[in-house]
């Protein structure tokens, strides 16, 4: 980072949405669940894993490898197959070709700021259409392993694919997949908290997230507009 401290690195709205976010983390855990701190600390890594990678920070990447591994087990443990295997399967492979695609691409030589990408309407739709073959496939997959709230799992399982190619392709939309994801995601949790209150920890912690995606689209489009001027 260049010598930069992390208090000097972050601004002050990225020091507000983190420490925001682990407040609502913490709060929820110490309220509905107490007891799951897999759960706890999966939360706390995933907010901070967005916080760099709303940056364009490779560290970002390092950090939703170690997410992705603790959420598959979690999902696991609720019969949530979709999730495991999206995350297991699909997200966590995708971070590690991400994490190197982002670092064969760093912005003029700064190892803490990816190159933002523009890609074409073509590559738009290549993408478009994996996902839908992708989905397709997942659907009848999920289905023969029962899992639960199949429809819900199978438009994550879209919107993670979505979401994860344009990551690797350094796409600031991929941050718009993610938000998608993230609502999916609260849905699917919600339904889950039905039968067990805890899981309302996990329906805050991708509230979390989707504030952060939220940003996480602003900050990039910021930086894919100074990069072009700096060009």
């Amino acid at each position: 980072m260049k010598e930069k401290s992390l208090l000097k690195y972050f601004s002050t709205a990225e020091k507000i949405i983190w420490t925001v976010s682990v407040l609502m983390i913490i709060s929820s855990f110490m309220l509905f669940d107490r007891t799951g701190f897999h759960t706890l600390i999966a939360s706390l890594i995933g907010v901070t894993a967005l916080i760099f990678c709303s940056k364009g920070n490779p560290a970002g990447q390092v950090l939703m490898i170690v997410f992705c591994t603790i959420y598959s087990l979690i999902s696991l443990e609720c019969r949530y197959y979709g999730e495991m295997l999206t995350y297991m399967g699909m997200s966590l492979p995708m971070c590690v070709f991400s994490l190197v695609s982002w670092l064969r691409h760093p912005y003029k030589g700064n190892k803490a700021e990816v190159s933002v990408n523009r890609i074409k309407p073509t590559e738009f739709i290549i993408i478009a259409i994996l996902t839908v073959i992708v989905t397709v496939a997942f659907y009848f997959i999920l289905k023969v392993f029962g899992t639960a709230s199949l429809l819900p799992s199978t438009f994550s399982v879209s919107t993670s694919f979505f979401a994860s190619a344009l990551v690797f392709r350094r796409s600031p939309y991929f941050a718009l997949a993610y938000t998608a994801n993230d609502v999916v995601l609260i849905v699917l949790w919600f339904l889950a908290a039905r039968n067990d209150i805890s899981y309302l920890s996990v329906i805050i912690c991708f509230f979390a997230f989707l504030i952060n995606d939220i940003y996480t689209f602003i900050n990039w489009k910021r930086m894919q507009k100074k990069q072009a001027c700096d060009m």
